[in-house]
């Protein structure tokens, strides 16, 4: 048992080590991944879908809170990353996991409530307009989710989210049996098919095209947790589409530690639902983290919830710059900092144990998720 409770130290560990050279460039790191595999499944009675839609989610649970919280027992974390996989057809599962390592030789305040925006100070959200920002990498992996939400495309079939666009916590919400995701693409104009004339003075009105999504993974960390303390840990879900996409999507990759980020900052796009049918980028700093969240300060209203967060930086394997998921944008939080109210918005970032999982939810095969 001793060599089990080393597992979440072991699971920090990173091969590569920050250089001082002058020359250096922000690089991925080397992750040792864990291997996580199915061990049973169990068939589960239809939900109800009776839960409210929500499109944020609030946590009196800060940093200083999160950080002073024991660390999990390897049957805990076992736990935690089993998960419920929900079918279009409304059946349910759960699935329970195994953990394997592969040898390669204080208390916020509820007292306040949060208002219908978290903005802060200036407003430092950019609206991108026009098809050839929309339509173009990174900005065409954001998609909008049928709930409300936002999510990211991460394969050919594959959507990452916020686990509580789908499941509240006790429920799954009304619309989850039939969820769509939508992708934002240009309306075709009247008697203008086949011409090449538009009008460059005014930005083309774009529209949503909407794919079924086939089944859904939510992990039982977030079901159990309820969004309360060790449930915002887990707030992210994947989605399968009926078809693929064609579209070209972001990987995900482990989140380095934000003192490793390039100038410490994080960028996502997101659906605000201040600003109807326009795709919303913004990017800030990174103020704290635990080893499961990251707390920053971006701009953001409900909406954006689900959008991944993600950093550009160098991947020596390939020798070129890439851009990687690192989180899944959550939502706010109220936190006391020395007895005095502090709000933060938050993101998950996926650890190695999260992205083995994820990664064997896309790919089914562990060997192909050994790198993160």
């Amino acid at each position: 048992m001793a060599a089990l409770s080393t597992l979440i130290l072991l699971l920090c560990a990173a091969k590569d080590v920050m250089p001082s050279s002058p020359h250096w460039k922000p690089t991925w790191p080397s992750y040792r991944v864990p291997v996580i595999l199915p061990q049973s499944t169990l068939n589960l009675d239809k939900p109800q879908f009776d839960a409210e839609a929500r499109l944020e989610v609030v946590s009196p649970c800060g940093p200083a809170c999160h950080k002073s919280s024991p660390l999990p027992t390897y049957e805990e974390v076992k736990n935690y990353l089993s998960y419920e996989t929900l079918y279009a057809n409304g059946s349910l599962t759960e699935t329970e996991v195994g953990i394997y390592i592969l040898s390669n030789g204080g208390d916020g305040s509820r007292g306040r409530s949060r208002t219908k925006r978290q903005i802060y100070g200036y407003d430092s959200r950019f609206s991108i307009f026009g098809k050839d920002f929309l339509l173009n990498y990174p900005f065409s992996t954001s998609v909008k989710l049928s709930t409300g939400c936002t999510g990211t495309l991460v394969a050919e079939k594959h959507v990452l989210t916020a686990a509580h666009c789908i499941h509240d916590g006790k429920s799954y919400v009304k619309g989850a049996q039939k969820l769509r995701v939508g992708f934002l693409k240009p309306k075709q104009k009247d008697g203008s098919k086949g011409s090449n004339i538009t009008n460059s003075a005014m930005p083309e009105k774009m529209k949503f095209q909407w794919i079924r999504v086939k089944r859904t993974h939510v992990p039982k960390g977030w079901i159990k947790g309820n969004a309360n303390d060790i449930g915002m840990d887990y707030d992210y879900a994947l989605l399968e589409l009926k078809k693929p996409h064609k579209r070209k999507f972001m990987k995900i990759g482990v989140s380095p530690p934000a003192r490793h980020l390039p100038g410490g900052r994080i960028h996502f796009s997101g659906y605000d639902n201040d600003r109807p049918g326009n795709l919303v980028y913004r990017f800030c700093d990174v103020k704290d983290e635990t080893y499961d969240l990251l707390y920053q300060q971006c701009d953001a209203q409900p909406g954006a919830s689900g959008s991944g967060v993600y950093v550009r930086m160098w991947k020596r394997q390939n020798n070129k710059w890439e851009r990687k998921i690192i989180g899944i944008f959550s939502g706010h939080q109220w936190v006391d900092m020395n007895g005095t109210p502090q709000d933060f918005n938050v993101a998950v970032r996926i650890t190695p144990l999260k992205y083995a999982q994820i990664c064997y939810w896309i790919k089914g095969n562990y060997l192909d998720c050994r790198e993160g």
